[in-house]
């Protein structure tokens, strides 16, 4: 772990720092916490952008950083802006009720516990996108750099088609309260969330190429915690076993993460 690793990665702090009080500041104007969603991956971006003007790392390292990063940043935010387009998300919106039904302060409340929060996990992921940008050796691309392209285009894959499949899906009045089990849902019962897993795990090869990247670890597990971990897939599917009568069926003959042919029952 280099000074300029820290150096660099304690200025993204601040940066983000900055940007997700003055993002909550509009949040709080247009009465819409949605915007935090849209703004995770376009915070990468940014980061990655930052990082590359102020520090001297391997221009073809930085190059292909800055590139993957950009390219799953605004997919992602454009996606997700298109998905909340027409007002807040309904999960804000029963957050924003539930803490102002009890007598609380949501403005407060969402820049600690949604600004703040996110900030900081988005500072954590983003470490090893700033230790790839900021090392100087090896001072080429190596086959581990290789290996996390290739692993990042099949997650790239599986979160762009399974987004697709899913919003077709839910667009059609015809599979109201059904259980979405087609296409790539048809092997995983998220595969955009293993898309997802890939595309870090890519990244974090990508950093190994130095044995110090070893110490972003750190980011690649915040990221699995988020997408596999009680708030993530384990609240997700809380909801879906609620909502959807299907979704038990649907859960004992679909693999959970990895695309796996389904069981037969």
């Amino acid at each position: 772990m280099t000074e300029e690793f820290v150096r660099i990665a304690a200025m993204n702090a601040a940066l983000v720092l900055v940007l997700m009080v003055s993002l909550w500041g509009l949040s709080v104007a247009i009465r819409d916490s949605s915007i935090a969603d849209i703004y995770w991956g376009l915070g990468f971006v940014v980061a990655v952008f930052f990082t590359a003007s102020v520090s001297d790392g391997v221009a073809e390292r930085q190059s292909l950083v800055l590139w993957l990063t950009t390219i799953w940043g605004i997919r992602l935010a454009l996606y997700i802006g298109w998905r909340n387009w027409g007002g807040e998300d309904p999960r804000y919106a029963r957050f924003r009720q539930h803490i102002e039904s009890k007598g609380g302060n949501y403005a407060i409340h969402s820049l600690k516990h949604v600004y703040l929060l996110q900030g900081f996990f988005m500072w954590l992921v983003s470490l090893v996108l700033i230790f790839s940008m900021t090392m100087t050796n090896p001072t080429s691309l190596g086959i581990l750099a290789y290996m996390g392209v290739a692993i990042w285009v099949v997650g790239m894959i599986f979160e762009t088609v399974g987004d697709w499949q899913l919003s077709r899906f839910l667009g059609d009045p015809a599979n109201n309260g059904k259980v979405m089990d087609r296409g790539l849902w048809r092997y995983t019962r998220h595969p955009n969330y293993f898309g997802e897993a890939c595309v870090w795990f890519g990244f974090f090869l990508i950093a190994m190429e130095n044995i110090a990247g070893i110490v972003t670890i750190i980011s690649l597990a915040t990221i699995y915690y988020a997408l596999l971990g009680p708030t993530g897939k384990g609240l997700l599917e809380q909801r879906m076993t609620k909502k959807r009568p299907d979704f038990d069926a649907y859960k004992q003959r679909t693999s959970g993460f990895f695309p796996l042919p389904p069981k037969s029952l």
